[in-house]
């Protein structure tokens, strides 16, 4: 499409979002969610996205939204993943296979990368070809498939993580936290202290 553009969503483009998102969910295994979505949660969705810096972007042409992007931290916000973040992308239903959802997802690269990002992470269904494709075009490689994680329609679904590194494997990141030398093999912190010699059989194990 020639006059299509990548834009940050607004507010105004919400309903459109909506019925994208709640059309894949109706129809397909693309979202493993079972009920469709209300205007107030895609609302709640789209305010957490903004308010935490993440990005929300829409193709548009004619004045209406044909799909749109996004990312979030990946598992939560458990500190040591502040690198990787996980997208989604959902395209119109008449509309897909016109490279309209490739454009979504490269435009987030440079976005995620500028926020110091080092790995694109997606959970895709393993029976989604057409996406599967799409990404390995992107560069993203299948790193795992989970079994029967889901299931929807009356059938199991496996689900395939694919990961894209958005600089160098390797690349240097600051120090966050606990020092490097702080760093240990699980349990290494959980040492006995010394007996006290007035206690020395209290402390004794089996086989000591």
């Amino acid at each position: 499409m020639d006059n299509l553009i990548i834009r940050p969503a607004a507010p105004a483009d919400l309903p459109a979002l909506l019925d994208i998102y709640n059309d894949v969910v109706a129809h397909s295994t693309a979202i493993y969610a079972l009920e469709p979505a209300s205007p107030a949660q895609r609302q709640a969705w789209y305010d957490e996205r903004i308010a935490a810096g993440y990005p929300v972007i829409v193709a548009a042409a004619g004045g209406q939204v044909l799909g749109y992007a996004s990312y979030a931290e990946f598992r939560g916000v458990v500190n040591a993943y502040r690198h990787s973040v996980e997208h989604s992308v959902h395209v119109r239903a008449d509309l897909r296979g016109r490279g309209i959802g490739s454009k979504l997802v490269r435009a987030l690269f440079p976005m995620a990368l500028a926020q110091g990002k080092h790995v694109m992470l997606g959970a895709i269904d393993a029976s989604n070809t057409g996406s599967l494709r799409m990404h390995e075009r992107l560069g993203f490689e299948q790193v795992a498939l989970l079994r029967e994680v889901g299931h929807k329609f009356g059938r199991w679904l496996d689900l395939a993580l694919v990961q894209r590194f958005l600089d160098p494997p390797g690349a240097h990141r600051p120090v966050v936290g606990l020092p490097v030398s702080a760093e240990r093999s699980p349990g290494a912190g959980l040492q006995a202290s010394a007996p006290d010699p007035a206690n020395s059989r209290c402390c004794r194990t089996r086989g000591s």
